[in-house]
């Protein structure tokens, strides 16, 4: 029997596979999808199989693969399809693309068995064969015996049985398999209402009822115990009693999902949101492919209508996939599907990359095995390999944490809706602010538009004020971040008893800090950016590449003692609160004081149970909550990233002033929204104060058309990169010289200029952007482009290659 060839995808940089012999022994074992351990230079790396070939490659030396990984192939065909076109597209090294799909190396403990062949097992029975000792037998012998008592087989320990053990594998009287090893899953006790009986209860066991129908829903046992202040006993007799029920459900590390206030799932349709559940119902049961955009202003119940649409692709046999854009976010939206759908059906799955590798891991292959039938993450969950996809939600479509800044640079949005037409499976895209792109593209009938134009019961949008900070100055001739609006704001909430959220999207206390004699601002040594202070740390950090120093005393430039801090962050707003508001009790979320799911949870639990009145953060607090009790929203600075050199600064300044306005006035309590801005005349901020979005849309998209930027062209952005100069500098020529004579052939070519941010971790940086109304002109050009490179030996690391951009800096 010949031997065959597979191409293997492994995780480096370089845009080819690499051809392995597969042994006749591990020859049923490997198919396109497999994991495979091979050789490579002197190193060992894990692959993926991508296609099997009989033909040997001319001319080289192909060595054998060391082990396959996995009985079942780790990628099903339709995640090898995906990945191809990710490769393609996005123009990313396979084994990159493929790694990214795949759940960490390492994420089990694995063990080397002892199987005997059918060979060996001959020999065994006829007890000689030619060229087996009796030595070679004996250890046949007890391999037997331990496999016929139900037991395994594992690699000797003593280096003479080792011997035996390599003489026997040679002669294929043995083999080796490797079986992966659990840990034990974390779960907890979840106690649900049980009794449909409309019955008289004792005091104790009508406030747990309460607690479990009417206010929160099922919740684990710890936390009702807390709640309700019984004992065990009692909940042991009301499950006994069956007025109550109970279910084992797992516990991701470091996450608690039932600290934040639980409201419970089922709510009764309006009629908007049935009319959505119905156009999706009919294109689940026509099996064809389509892409939903949900239009539905924040507080419309978007998410009552993802838990409907999930439930009815379940019911039709199919699986399905919610994206939320943030790892916070999956905890409410798991914790809903788990409430909905983990004891009616098969199991949901929870896949973000703040799990630790075995969490990961093992809940991957929950996905894989079929255990679990909803996939609930960030955007990497978009490979989840579920069987049979019918569904996949993409919350908040438009935010940017769906596009990965690493290789492979692929949008998640974008994977999602590609993945859906190669399944015949439906997409839903929500959000109250769309991104122009997909709005567009709903407008010209690519998408479907549903839309849900009012709040849950018809409340009332929370009316917008703009401050203009201009003329605030003239009154005050105060320099402190709040206005006088805002200050009178806080105060009628701290009166009244209710709840204020501001938000100011810059973290640290100060922006930077400048030497007030010879204008020098403390400069990371990294990156061509000013250090960021904070004061709690002490610390100058740059927010590029983590770098920090402590702050100097003297400027390092010229040694003046002359030292200012400009700027506020969010820090600072917390700190100046906490002075003009003594009683106030204040707390901050950001990326500092949220380093840790847990963090964030215990922050959002005390603001949600009223522990807390005035809550400060960055965009973490603009999207995805529900507080009941907030009835004043703070923007401290609304034009921060208005001057940033991106075109699309207006349209993120406007989804983040429309998402973070929407947090006020979700409940009874009615709400005001407060905007501090320096230009007050912007489109941007005027159309988010009216909450106007289909004006902002015209308006915006009237400068896209004219200045040739997406939706109406395709765009690339190029960075050629490295940490010396000179061949930054260099290799940008050579790629010029490629891009001179396609100019102006169907493609426009900026560039090469210093990028916006020039030195980042080190590197110097030079920028191309490419504009096609042709995408697949654009690729192709950039395909010949990487081939170039290669030809003039510039590395593959130094080029890097964003399809798609969000963000030009």
């Amino acid at each position: 029997m010949s031997d065959r060839f597979c191409d293997v995808a492994l995780p480096v940089p370089l845009p080819s596979l690499f051809t392995y012999t597969v042994p006749q022994q591990m020859a049923e074992a490997v198919s396109e999808g497999s994991r495979v351990l091979v050789p490579f230079r002197r190193r060992s790396f894990v692959g993926v199989v991508v296609k099997l070939d009989t033909k040997p490659p001319i001319g080289a030396k192909v060595r054998p693969i060391a082990r396959v990984l996995d009985l079942l192939p780790a990628l099903p065909s339709a995640l090898m399809q995906l990945g191809q076109w990710i490769t393609g597209y996005y123009l990313a090294p396979p084994g990159d693309v493929y790694r990214a799909m795949l759940p960490p190396v390492t994420e089990l403990h694995s063990r080397q068995e002892i199987r005997l062949t059918e060979k060996g097992r001959e020999a065994l029975a006829a007890r000689t064969m030619s060229g087996v000792s009796t030595e070679d037998l004996e250890f046949l012998r007890e391999t037997e015996q331990v496999e016929s008592s139900g037991g395994t087989a594992l690699l000797p320990k003593r280096e003479t049985k080792k011997a035996t053990l390599a003489r026997l594998l040679r002669q294929g009287l043995a083999q080796l398999h490797e079986n992966i090893l659990g840990t034990k899953r974390r779960t907890q006790r979840v106690i649900s209402w049980k009794s449909k009986e409309q019955i008289d209860l004792p005091p104790k066991e009508e406030s747990i009822r309460q607690i479990l129908e009417v206010e929160r829903g099922p919740l684990p046992l710890p936390m009702l115990l807390r709640l309700a202040q019984v004992s065990r006993a009692v909940i042991e007799r009301m499950l006994r009693q069956e007025l109550l029920e109970s279910w084992e459900e797992p516990i991701d590390p470091g996450e608690d999902p039932f600290e934040v206030g639980f409201t419970p799932p089922a709510h009764e349709l309006s009629e908007a949101q049935e009319q959505v559940v119905r156009e999706v119902r009919r294109q689940l049961e026509d099996a064809a492919f389509g892409v939903n955009l949900l239009f539905g202003v924040t507080g419309s119940g978007k998410t009552e209508v993802y838990l409907r649409c999930v439930q009815e692709t379940l019911a039709r046999g199919k699986t399905a996939i919610v994206l939320v854009p943030e790892i916070a976010l999956t905890l409410w939206i798991g914790r809903l599907c788990r409430a909905w759908f983990g004891a009616r059906f098969e199991g949901v799955a929870v896949l973000h990359s703040a799990l630790s590798d075995v969490e990961r891991a093992r809940e991957w292959w929950r996905v894989r095995n079929g255990e679990a039938r909803v996939v609930v993450g960030t955007r990497s969950a978009v490979f989840a390999p579920l069987d049979h996809l019918g569904l996949i939600i993409v919350d908040e479509e438009q935010e940017g944490s769906y596009k990965q800044e690493e290789t492979p640079r692929y949008h998640g949005r974008d994977v999602a809706i590609v993945r859906a037409k190669q399944e015949q499976a439906v997409v839903l895209l929500g959000s109250a602010t769309p991104s122009l792109e997909s709005f567009h593209h709903a407008r010209a009938g690519k998408y479907q538009l549903l839309t849900l134009p009012t709040r849950i019961e018809n409340r009332p949008m929370a009316p917008v004020e703009i401050v203009d900070l201009r003329d605030d100055f003239r009154e005050t001739q105060s320099t402190s971040p709040l206005s006088a609006a805002l200050r009178r704001g806080i105060e009628e909430c701290l009166r009244g008893g209710t709840q204020a959220l501001l938000l100011l999207n810059r973290r640290g206390y100060s922006w930077f800090v400048l030497c007030r004699s010879c204008g020098a601002s403390v400069q990371c040594a990294n990156c061509s950016i000013s250090l960021v202070y904070h004061k709690q740390r002490n610390r100058l950090e740059c927010h590029y590449c983590g770098a920090g120093q402590p702050v100097p005393k003297k400027c390092p430039k010229c040694e003046s003692a002359y030292l200012h801090y400009f700027g506020e962050g969010s820090e600072q707003l917390e700190e100046r609160l906490r002075k003009e508001f003594p009683g106030a009790r204040v707390g901050r979320l950001d990326r500092d004081t949220a380093r840790t799911k847990r963090q964030y949870q215990q922050t959002l639990s005390a603001f949600a149970s009223g522990a807390l009145d005035i809550l400060v953060g960055t965009q973490m607090l603009a999207k995805g909550h529900d507080f009941q009790r907030v009835t004043l929203v703070g923007v401290v600075s609304a034009d921060s990233t208005l001057s940033l050199p991106d075109f699309r600064a207006a349209e993120r300044s406007f989804q983040l002033l429309t998402q973070v306005a929407g947090r006020a006035g979700r409940g009874e309590l009615p709400g005001r929204v407060l905007v501090q801005t320096f230009y007050p005349e912007h489109y941007a901020i005027r159309d988010a104060a009216q909450q106007d979005y289909e004006a902002f849309f015209e308006r915006e998209l009237h400068f896209r058309r004219m200045m040739s930027y997406p939706p109406f062209t395709a765009l690339a952005n190029i960075i050629v990169r490295d940490t010396q100069l000179e061949n930054a500098i260099r290799w940008s020529r050579q790629l010029s010289e490629y891009f001179a004579p396609h100019e102006g052939k169907g493609v426009k070519i900026l560039g090469p200029a210093a990028a916006p941010l020039a030195r980042i971790k080190r590197e110097h940086r030079f920028q191309f952007l490419l504009k096609s109304p042709k995408r697949s002109l654009l690729t192709k050009l950039l395909a010949g482009a990487m081939a170039h490179c290669e030809s003039k030996e510039i590395p593959r690391t130094a080029v890097l290659v964003d399809m798609d951009p969000l963000s030009l800096l």
